[in-house]
């Protein structure tokens, strides 16, 4: 094995710079070799404060390059699905940011590509590594909830419509607040429950602010003229074990305050995630547990870290291709079952 792990990056805006590039820099075993980006301005900047050894503004060149392992893939939703495939199949490994493609057609393709590969494919869903996430997962999994039969995830703004990027174009990004915000949310709390398989879905999506020029903005101004996305989703999802979930996601709702959470329910205890707190009953006493003194982590290291570590160590990476694209088949179907006014099957 090389003594660093080298690393190709392929889009270099605000998640990338603010913590992908932060991470991979301060990891002893990571040598960040080449950047990529289409608006050379932004490019340039990073290539230069990196000091790497190459730039392109066409990732098709940085792939060529035989000494790159892996790439970290950062660019918006809609451009996915093509750096990813051909990163793959040009050899190298690939951690991409959540969600894992802006449909489940794309999302498929990247998967597919992996295991034609045999390269390893990872979706970035921080989530997980939250440390109120990994202490309720060993409670979990000890068996301090029992079965685990409904979970309520919210991923809601009260005013959150962001000003900046694509986030507003179902086009280039898939969706609205369920999509980029609720993945999120999602992911963890399939993972907290163990992956049991959803079956069916039940949606429906509003826009009702999005198209308002009367509406305040604390994430900076959008265009309200072309504002294609919802701006609150609700939904059901049915497991083939008899669970099931509910989710709320907005980006602009009249609540208190913003809500990013998500509750269990089992036979033998429940809990609420933020702030962690545990509810059950011992010896005919209704108890709460509150766990104190966790950790301060970084997310952002932790999945990278982890990403990495996986593959010096030739073992699965934690967040597969296959569990991001569960994540993408729920939301694809909750946008098609509130388009047509019906439950949707899952495949």
């Amino acid at each position: 094995m090389a003594d660093k792990t080298k690393i190709g990056l392929i889009g270099v805006g605000n998640i990338s710079q603010a913590v992908h590039i932060p991470a991979l820099r301060k990891h002893p075993d990571v040598e960040i070799v080449a950047v990529c980006d289409i608006r050379e301005d932004e490019l340039n900047k990073v290539a230069d404060d990196l000091g790497v050894k190459y730039r392109f503004e066409n990732y098709e060149d940085l792939l060529k390059l035989d000494e790159i392992e892996a790439v970290d893939i950062c660019t918006p939703n809609y451009m996915h699905a093509d750096p990813t495939v051909k990163a793959l199949l040009s050899g190298k490994h690939v951690f991409v940011e959540k969600p894992i493609a802006h449909t489940v057609e794309q999302g498929q393709a990247m998967v597919d590509a992996a295991r034609k590969s045999g390269k390893q494919l990872m979706v970035g869903y921080c989530r997980r590594w939250f440390a109120e996430s990994c202490a309720l997962k060993r409670f979990i999994e000890a068996g301090d909830m029992g079965e685990v039969y409904y979970a309520h995830v919210q991923a809601m703004r009260r005013r959150g419509i962001p000003g900046w990027g694509v986030f507003t174009q179902k086009d280039k990004q898939g969706g609205g607040p369920l999509i980029d915000i609720g993945c999120h949310l999602l992911d963890l709390t399939f993972w907290l429950m163990g992956h049991p398989k959803p079956v069916s879905v039940s949606g429906l999506t509003y826009a009702k602010f999005g198209h308002r020029s009367d509406v305040l903005g604390l994430l900076g101004q959008w265009d309200y003229n072309n504002f294609t996305v919802e701006d609150f989703a609700v939904g059901l999802v049915r497991f083939e074990d008899g669970s099931s979930l509910t989710v709320e996601s907005s980006f602009a709702a009249n609540i208190e305050k913003d809500v990013i959470n998500t509750q269990l329910m089992g036979t033998e205890g429940g809990c609420r995630l933020d702030p962690l707190k545990i509810f059950r009953e011992e010896r005919k006493t209704l108890i709460d547990v509150t766990p104190v003194f966790l950790p301060t982590v970084n997310a952002y290291e932790g999945e990278l870290y982890d990403f990495i570590a996986a593959l010096r160590n030739g073992t699965p990476v934690p967040v597969t291709g296959e569990e991001g694209l569960i994540v993408t088949k729920v939301i694809e179907a909750l946008y098609k079952s509130a388009a047509e006014g019906r439950e949707i099957s899952i495949i």
